[in-house]
């Protein structure tokens, strides 16, 4: 792919790229392929060094972090630029952390762009969810307790408000991002919405990166793990039967046939 414009300016291509849970090892080859030829590199802040260094050295590194307190740049601010890029001849990659279509707000990205008449690719990347769990030896779907899996923002407006007396039980997985600065309100309402409370739970905390934690307990002890650990963003909080360690897994298994 051509990297940088010419005399004559040419609509470029924006590039929506997964870039995993963070280790740079996850990264798909087209993900990688994709950064060493990219002009421009707009990413979050969840996209440590080790994948932005596999830029070339002479593309523009544009950060457009976002945390629950701070956006360097509002969304809208962000589809503009994309676009503004692609049209002036940069072959830009946009970089998420993830996938770019899992809360990764990718879909509102590729729609400005389209509108805009820039072409645009979407390439998938390994999810949080996916990562976190396999990296925990969680299996989100099990034969034995879930053939459902639910994904839902823990930091989403009206959290009260929520239904999710579907979302989490028998035979079900529960993965909630952005989930810990409201852990708290999470498992009352779960707790309120019919979940028991002693439902297992496990919090995931840097999936693939240095100091990655695993964290297991019951829903209503959520809260105090979350604090007692001083967990901190990036983390996942996972719900259901296929979290509790193997050996606990079984006992809960042999007690439920005693039953």
């Amino acid at each position: 792919m051509a990297r940088s414009t010419s005399s004559t300016a040419r609509i470029a291509m924006v590039s929506l790229v997964g870039a995993g849970p963070g280790d740079p090892d996850l990264l798909t080859l087209r993900a990688a392929r994709l950064i060493a030829g990219a002009a421009v590199v707009v990413h979050d802040g969840l996209v440590g060094a080790e994948i932005l260094a596999m830029a070339p050295a002479d593309a523009r590194l544009i950060s457009v972090a976002k945390s629950r307190a701070r956006h360097t740049m509002k969304q809208e601010d962000i589809c503009a630029l994309l676009v503004a890029q692609a049209l002036a001849g940069n072959d830009v990659v946009r970089l998420k952390g993830g996938d770019p279509l899992i809360f990764g707000r990718g879909g509102e990205e590729a729609e400005a762009c389209r509108a805009a008449g820039v072409p645009v690719q979407i390439v998938p990347g390994i999810s949080a969810a996916q990562a976190a769990a396999a990296l925990a030896e969680i299996p989100l779907t099990h034969r034995d307790h879930a053939s459902i899996v639910s994904f839902v923002a823990g930091q989403c407006k009206g959290l009260s408000e929520q239904d999710w007396s579907g979302l989490a039980g028998v035979g079900r997985t529960l993965v909630i991002y952005m989930g810990v600065a409201t852990a708290a309100q999470i498992s009352e309402k779960l707790m309120e919405d019919g979940l028991a409370p002693d439902a297992a739970v496990a919090v995931v905390e840097r999936a693939s990166l240095r100091g990655m934690r695993v964290l297991r307990g019951v829903l209503a002890g959520l809260p105090d793990i979350v604090a007692d650990n001083d967990v901190r963003s990036p983390a996942l909080i996972v719900i259901g039967e296929v979290t509790r360690e193997p050996d606990a897994a079984l006992a809960h298994i042999a007690m439920e046939a005693q039953q």
